[in-house]
């Protein structure tokens, strides 16, 4: 039932998509046919290397959202269990969190240069500070009587940390890192705005310039289709790691 209402919900879209590119309101350099966009799209993988831009992207996104995650868990686990780390960092995330992540580019040009490492890193900056606050609230939830009954069985404070409140907030902190995966995905334009020569983002932008509206559409359907197989990606991996919560 819940995959047929998902696969309607699609069809309802794709239908008004339809009926308002066929109506004759708009010209089709600014709304283009489902048609127009499928056949952009076949000409795209056969002639213009789609197969190469998609793998660049992928690896852009994944790597700066991975890089997010190895400093992000450790510090949000620590700004979530220890007041001390709190009263240091939260601020600091607090406001740093507000900074657009296209603001760096200049910045980012200038100290990593324009290889592939500052795409990677624009995506980081997008993603590492909302990532660190949403794990170290995931942490701050975790009851107090779970901790405090380890205290009482003499468990040493590594312990508490590693056995307990990480265990605690384990299947929070996977949701929110699917959430914030999804934001890494809405930065990877932004990245590849840095010299960039490929990818779906850099094609999204040449096509903006030549008023390729058909290639616009594959490249942000493709965006959303690659972001919603990561997120179920995401979703069965959670199931597969706490089957109780899906019961």
């Amino acid at each position: 039932m819940h995959v047929a209402l998902a696969v309607l919900g699609f069809c309802a879209v794709l239908a008004v998509w339809l009926g308002l590119a066929e109506s004759g309101w708009f010209s089709k350099v600014f709304l283009p046919t489902p048609q127009d966009v499928a056949q952009r799209f076949y000409i795209w993988l056969v002639e213009d290397d789609l197969i190469k831009d998609v793998s660049i992207s992928i690896y852009r996104v994944i790597g700066g959202f991975m890089l997010a995650v190895i400093v992000a868990l450790p510090l949000g686990l620590m700004i979530g269990t220890f007041r001390p780390v709190q009263a240091f960092f939260g601020p600091v995330m607090e406001f740093a969190r507000y900074l657009p992540a296209v603001a760096f580019v200049p910045l980012v040009m200038l100290w990593v240069g324009i290889d592939e490492g500052s795409k990677v890193v624009i995506i980081w900056i997008g993603t590492f500070f909302q990532m660190v606050l949403m794990i170290s609230e995931d942490v701050h939830r975790v009851p107090m009587a779970q901790i405090e009954a380890a205290q009482t069985m003499g468990a040493t404070r590594e312990e508490i940390i590693t056995k307990v409140v990480l265990k605690s907030a384990l299947p929070a902190i996977m949701d929110s890192l699917r959430i914030t995966m999804g934001w890494a995905w809405t930065y990877l334009v932004v990245a590849e705005l840095v010299a960039a020569n490929s990818g779906l983002g850099y094609a999204i932008l040449k096509a903006q310039r030549f008023l390729q509206t058909d290639k616009i559409f594959v490249g942000i359907l493709l965006i959303g289709l690659i972001g919603l197989v990561m997120d179920q990606l995401f979703r069965w991996a959670h199931r597969q790691r706490f089957p109780w919560l899906h019961a």
